[in-house]
């Protein structure tokens, strides 16, 4: 059974610090590309950070970019997220995300709140 489990999330003060996690279990972890989404109340779900299955290139959205960090530990299969500087823009619920061709997963979600 293929899982991706999201943990790490909760509320923080503006400027601070996070680190999300994601671990796969059920499928080739390696072979897939890992991505991180958020959707905020009354959006449409948005790409954040991908992160790819070989050379581990990794992308942003530009409103993320310099603050979040991708990053994927093959040996554990585990995707994180580092988020730093944080702004209550970016609260969210935050989606794990594993992409293959014609394949793909998604995890329930972790909400992240930054407000003081």
């Amino acid at each position: 059974q293929v899982q991706l489990v999201e943990s790490g999330g909760g509320l923080v003060q503006p400027g601070g610090s996070l680190r999300l996690s994601c671990a796969g279990s059920g499928f080739t972890f390696s072979l897939y590309a890992m991505n991180w989404y958020r959707q905020a109340p009354g959006k449409e779900r948005e790409l954040v950070a991908g992160i790819t299955s070989v050379g581990g290139g990794s992308s942003y959205a530009d409103s993320v970019k310099g603050r979040f960090t991708i990053s994927r530990d093959d040996s554990k299969n585990m995707v994180y997220l580092q988020m730093n500087s944080l702004r209550p823009e970016d609260t969210a619920v935050y989606y794990c995300n594993a992409k293959r061709t014609f394949r793909e997963y998604w995890g329930q979600g972790t909400q992240v709140t930054v407000s003081s």
